[in-house]
């Protein structure tokens, strides 16, 4: 499984953001490209500390239900449910947020399993390192090509 943590892995997706135009338009959802590149440095700011969590009600219901489906192979699914933290409606300067995007990528892939193994997951409470490393390549790669990156 792709994950942040490996070389490989974090390559294809930098240079993925590398190759995305500032006029990519978006296939599916409400967040333009800039948006999109704010809302996956939000997410990425909670797996290297930068933006602690505490897990939501909700997540402490649901996530049995959906860990497997959403930490495992499968990709995620067009449209599906957002941390209402993480959602992005102002505009944003594309060129800055890429580069705030990449330099948490560096960040969180420098600090390796066992600092992200540290952090407290929104919805899924306490996941290993190597869980936060799949699930933010799978989280980039769906925004991603959600842009046709």
């Amino acid at each position: 499984m792709r994950t942040l943590f490996d070389p490989a892995g974090r390559k294809a997706i930098t240079d993925r953001l590398a190759a995305l135009p500032p006029s990519a338009v978006r296939q599916w959802g409400k967040m333009d490209v800039a948006q999109m590149l704010a809302h996956c440095s939000a997410a990425l700011e909670v797996g290297t500390g930068d933006q602690p969590r505490k897990q939501a009600l909700i997540g402490k219901v649901l996530s049995p239900f959906v860990r497997g489906s959403v930490l495992g192979d499968k990709p995620f699914s067009r449209n599906s449910p957002t941390d209402p933290t993480f959602v992005i409606t102002d505009q944003r300067n594309f060129d800055r947020e890429r580069e705030r995007l990449l330099d948490l990528i560096a960040r969180f892939s420098a600090g390796g399993a066992s600092a992200a193994g540290g952090q407290m997951h929104s919805f899924f409470g306490r996941i290993s390192g190597e869980e936060w490393g799949t699930l933010m390549y799978k989280h980039l790669d769906h925004h991603l090509g959600q842009f046709g990156a």
